[in-house]
């Protein structure tokens, strides 16, 4: 085994850790299929009825947690003979609903448990908000799971499902809790299949099945999600296979997907090879990977060269293909390496130009016959050369290629005369073995310091000083004793040996120091982040951070409170913010080696954070190659990452901030707007009993009579505002309780009507309630409250005889309550506003009141699990609209008459 084969005792130990872990804890088993009715639960039982008969012996059983059999009765027989778990009561809304009883399971501590419909939503007031939160914690305790599942419940594909059925499920599960699950069991049916059984009422009940045949159950949608399905789980089981290859070190490459890789070479026709291995892994519908080979020697080409290989391999990573630049001492073995190890089987390279004949005699074998030896389990796909006259070939002139290069051949053969100056003095004390290791030391200390070329070149002029300068005869190349030609072979061949050997791990070395380099830039960075408080620094951090590490500018364009970047102050080139935008509003890079402005200056990567983009970076980097290279533009990925994270966290922190500052005024102002209420109270009683006692008096003149009626409106009126106050108070404090109780709207309208009966009386009032409403369970004298308040309004804000219309529908699982006016509408963009505490139609209005009634109207829904929201009324006026749940009324009892 080769030390490169070698295991990393880390990576055992770790695996080791993994594997005790994974013992510990239960194993999940998911039954996946493409939609409801395809078997999963049935099969599910299936098995544990299966298990349950081989486990009689030692006392075990399955437990049936929750199974949902949707009135299918051969679902419910095989439920028979199995143990079931009592479900859990909770009370939800006024009603007793029947959930999963997590405590009770984990109490039991059965081997093995069943637990349907993975991704259902846990009732309000649960542990877990989710079904698969529950199903972890049993793993977490030991207890194997099996559980079913539809593809349409993960998250990354809910929105492809929405997309294609129409119907956005709103129950999902993280696609990382599936790719954990041990095993997962496709259950297939095919749609005409699926159809019949839907037909039959095997699915859902008659109803129920009639409803979801017109909607969800088309056989367009359902062979759609069939397909979903089955490459989810072909996905899933490649995965398996993968990691199966690698914890066994197999290195043979498994032929299960025709996954290509494409080796790009530094030849100008790379571009037409990396287009025919895109085009034929698009007709092979199969993943494919491109790879950059960079040997020390491709390392020393132009810097024009070298930015045009970069740009084929980006052009690789446009079409689609996982790229990657490898450094490595030789191409054949590098790409047999990343073949094995990513499990792909064809391999397309473009065909090299013929060789010249002498270059076939002593140049080895070729890089097409090395890779078909050391590789005969790839299949090898050459590509001819392009139809297209190839482009002229970067001319670079000999002489600057030769004034880059003779210098380190010169210092090579400069060591080797040193060394010869310096042993001649030594030839009488030291033999001529001894001569020759420092002749070897200087072929080492060459390669180590100018690389393998000027390396050969010491080995051959140290053999021939040592030959002319040390052998008899001297000063002469001749050789009196034919053994020293054995003396020769093994010094030339020791010391080509040694020079390339020294070389190679001078270029490892080379490449550790970079890596290195980079990870330790990285870490930095982030070490800095994790400290910042504020955007200026995490700002601060992240500029002075990038520039060194690009030795360029690094600008980072932070977005102010309206959503635009900001440019910071000083700057005298700064870069585009129209570019900058786009790259924002369309998540991708743009500007310098990317196809949007490739020609700017500036390179441009948005700052994606979980939640969104938190700006943009903007690089100016010294050496194309930083935002070219894979490698490079990988890490500046990571960069944009955490530096978009750590903006959002600081944004978080501050509006967690700005949140416990508000709450904080809120309950002061509460508290004292309520102390204030209550002590006005007192007064206001004595004002309003001191009026009514003088409007009483028989000897009071007319005018004082007029001045106590006034007197007692006014006091009304205020007793009203603070008994808004009060009410205001209470409800945001949470010390309302609802009395919930089943009422007929009509009722509640008829109330509010009859309370409203003085006010209403200069306008006409119109109510259009529709027979058969359902009851809805409401608290009566709050909606009686929220009528009477937009009743107010409306008699406060229209003319004397205008008209009031009540009206009520039924919309989906809601009902829709609406009070309109014909009067002078609602001001245009406020309709949202009205709801605040203490906003009114208009600042300057003379309308009396505080502009609190809306509020407590808003609040006062939601209570009841409803809404409001205002909208205005075609023609003119505006129309509130009160929203309440439907939910399931109780039967009304039957009536019999008795004569």
């Amino acid at each position: 085994m080769s030390e490169d084969q070698r295991p990393d005792p880390d990576a055992l130990l770790e695996q080791l850790r993994e594997e005790e872990e994974k013992a510990a804890r239960g194993k999940l088993r998911i039954y996946f299929g493409s939609s409801a009715g395809v078997g999963k639960t049935y099969a599910m039982l299936q098995a544990a009825r299966k298990l349950s008969a081989e486990w009689r012996a030692d006392g075990r059983a399955p437990l049936v947690g929750v199974v949902e059999t949707h009135g299918r009765s051969e679902t419910m027989a095989l439920t028979e003979g199995l143990e079931i778990l009592p479900p859990r009561q909770v009370e939800y809304r006024g009603k007793t609903l029947p959930e999963f009883d997590l405590d009770g399971a984990l109490a039991r501590q059965p081997t093995l448990i069943l637990v349907d419909e993975l991704a259902h939503s846990n009732v309000a007031g649960s542990r877990h908000p989710k079904r698969w939160q529950d199903v972890e914690e049993l793993l977490a305790h030991g207890i194997d799971v099996y559980t079913t599942l539809n593809v349409q419940h993960l998250e990354s594909l809910n929105d492809v499902v929405g997309g294609i059925t129409g119907v956005r499920v709103q129950e999902t599960l993280p696609d990382t809790f599936f790719d954990a699950a041990d095993e997962v069991v496709m259950v297939d049916t095919p749609a005409d299949e699926l159809l019949a059984r839907l037909s039959a009422g095997k699915v859902y009940m008659p109803a129920q099945a009639e409803r979801a045949a017109r909607n969800f159950f088309r056989k367009g949608n359902l062979m759609a999600l069939r397909e979903l399905a089955l490459r989810r789980t072909a996905d899933r089981v490649e995965d398996d296979v993968q990691a199966w290859r690698s914890k066994q070190a197999i290195a043979q490459v498994w032929k299960t997907e025709a996954a290509i890789l494409c080796a790009i070479g530094p030849a100008h026709g790379a571009e037409h090879v990396v287009r025919s291995a895109a085009r034929l892994a698009q007709q092979l519908n199969v993943s494919w990977h491109a790879v950059y080979v960079e040997t020390p020697a491709l390392r020393r080409l132009a810097d024009a060269q070298r930015e045009r290989i970069l740009r084929v391999v980006r052009l690789a990573h446009d079409l689609g293909a996982v790229t990657a630049v490898l450094q490595a001492q030789d191409l054949a073995p590098a790409l047999v390496s990343h073949a094995r190890e990513n499990n792909l089987s064809q391999l397309v390279l473009g065909r090299a130009a013929p060789r010249p004949a002498w270059r076939r005699l002593f140049g080895g074998l070729s890089l097409h016959q090395r890779l078909a030896d050391s590789a005969s389990d790839v299949d090898l796909i050459e590509v001819g050369q392009s139809a297209t006259p190839a482009p002229v070939p970067d001319v670079v002139d000999p002489g600057l290629v030769w004034g880059r290069q003779w210098q380190r051949y010169a210092f090579a053969a400069l060591a080797c005369v040193g060394t010869t100056a310096l042993a001649l003095p030594l030839q009488p004390v030291f033999d001529e073995a001894n001569i020759v290791m420092l002749f070897l030391l200087t072929v080492l200390g060459v390669s180590l310091r100018w690389g393998r070329g000027p390396s050969v070149l010491a080995s051959f002029v140290s053999v021939g000083l040592f030959d002319f300068f040390f052998i008899a005869p001297h000063l002469s190349f001749a050789v009196s004793d034919v053994q020293y030609l054995l003396t020769f072979v093994v010094m030339l061949a020791v010391g080509l040996i040694t020079g390339q050997l020294t070389a190679h791990l001078r270029y490892q070395a080379q490449v550790a120091a970079e890596r290195e380099a980079r990870s330790r830039a990285l870490f930095e960075l982030t070490r800095e982040l994790s400290g910042a408080l504020q955007t200026e620094q995490v700002v601060q951090s992240a500029q002075s951070s990038l520039s060194r590490e690009l030795h360029g500018r690094a600008l980072v364009l932070v977005l102010d409170l309206k959503d635009a970047l900001l440019l910071p102050e000083g700057e005298t080139d700064p870069p585009d913010l129209g570019t900058a935008r786009w790259a924002l509003d369309h998540g991708q890079a743009a500007g310098l080696a990317t196809d949007t402005l490739p020609g700017s200056a500036w390179f441009y990567l948005p700052l994606q954070a979980p939640m969104r983009a938190r700006g943009v970076l903007a690089l100016r980097p010294r050496d194309l190659a930083s935002v070219m290279q894979p490698e490079r533009r990988a890490q500046l990925d990571t960069y944009a990452s955490i530096i978009g994270q750590a903006l959002e966290r600081v944004h978080y922190v501050e509006v967690a901030q700005d949140a416990l500052v508000h709450i904080e005024s809120e309950r002061l102002r509460n508290s004292l707007l309520s102390a204030l209420s209550h002590d006005l109270r007192t007064p206001l009683a004595v004002v309003y009993g001191l009026a009514d006692t003088l409007a009483a008096l028989p000897t009071l003149p007319e005018a004082g009579r007029e001045m106590a009626q006034a007197l007692q409106r006014e006091s009304q009126r205020i007793n009203a505002m603070v008994n808004n106050l009060l009410d205001m108070a209470r409800l945001q404090s949470g010390a309302v309780q609802l009395r919930l109780q089943w009422q007929p709207v009509e009722e509640v309208v008829g109330s509010a009507l009859q309370a409203m009966q003085t006010s209403l009386g200069a306008h006409r009032v119109q109510t259009e309630l529709p027979p058969g409403l359902p009851m809805i369970n409401l608290d009566a004298v709050l909606i009686e409250r929220v009528l009477c308040n937009l009743l107010e309004n409306a008699v406060k804000y229209t003319p004397a005889g205008s008209l009031i219309r009540i009206s009520a529908e039924l919309r989906e699982a809601e009902l829709w309550l609406r009070v309109a006016d014909n009067g002078p509408g609602l001001p245009p963009g406020r309709e949202e506003a009205l709801f605040e505490k203490f906003a009114r139609a208009k600042s300057e209005s003379s309308t009396p009141g505080v502009g609190l009634g809306l509020a407590i109207c808003r609040a006062i829904m939601q209570a009841h699990q409803g809404g409001i929201h205002a909208e205005p009324v075609p023609g003119g006026g505006a129309a509130f609209v009160l929203t309440l749940p439907l939910g399931n009324p109780p039967p009304l009892p039957d009536i019999e008459d008795h004569e």
